[in-house]
This record gives structure tokens, sequence and C-alpha cells, in this order.
């Protein structure tokens, strides 16, 4: 069985790798223009400034887009299959991706709300997921 590939730090990544350490979503945010940014960058792409600031986000959003891999990409996926990917647009602005963690409460749409969570797998290593909340 192949091993799957992780995730490896860089110097702009590292503040948001930390937070994913502790459970909690970490997003840049441009000291010059004030807008957050993820996934982290090394200039901001509105104002191209270098420096930035990290902020802790709500860890929420709604569902732009998704989904459903039906061939592993890697040959350690493929017990997984088939499995959901959403792209979320944070409250905070921008955009993320994320595995679904798939519930019976019902249907994906469009617009509903969701909550990232970074729960570790087999080897440890914490990703974002993302699940729904419940309406109400």
């Amino acid at each position: 069985m192949s091993t799957k590939p992780v995730p490896h730090a860089t110097v702009e990544s590292q503040p948001y790798w930390d937070g994913v350490a502790e459970g909690r979503l970490r997003l840049q945010h441009c000291a010059a223009c004030h807008r957050p940014r993820h996934y982290p960058q090394l200039a901001c792409p509105h104002c191209y400034c270098l420096d930035c600031e990290w902020i802790d986000a709500a860890g929420t959003g709604r569902i732009h887009s998704w989904t459903v891999a039906h061939h592993a990409f890697h040959p350690a996926f493929r017990d997984e299959i088939p499995y959901t990917v959403v792209t979320v647009d944070l409250d905070e602005g921008p955009r993320a991706l994320g595995r679904f963690r798939r519930t019976d409460e019902g249907k994906l749409a469009i617009g509903l709300r969701v909550r990232i969570a970074f729960p570790p797998n087999e080897a440890g290593t914490r990703l974002p997921e993302f699940s729904l909340i419940p309406e109400g």
C-alpha cells in the first residue's frame, strides 16, 4: 500500500500549518489594503504588498462548488473513493478547498453553510474537512 503525500510548510505557509495543528483556520491579512487572502502567498494579489498579519478566521462559509472524485489521483486514496471535495466561500471573503464529510443531513447544494475542522488522518496529518452546519 502506498503512503499518502503530506503537505510541506514553507516560510509563507508555516503560520497557516501552525494554526491547523491547533485546529484553527488562519488567513493572511494584508498590512496595506487589509484584504484577507488564502492560500498563503508571498505578496498580496491585490496591491502586491509583501507585509501581512495572520488572523484567526471563523472557519465558516458557504459552499461555492464541489466535485466527487471517482478516480484516485494517488494510489494511497484508492480505498477512499468516491469522496467529495468542496470549494467554500469563507465568511471573511477568500475561498478555501477541502474534503467534505458525508453525513445523512441531506444533499449538497450551492450556498449551504459549512464549518471547517482539521481531524487527523491515520498518519496524524491534519487537513481541512468541511461539514454542514445544521439549519435552524
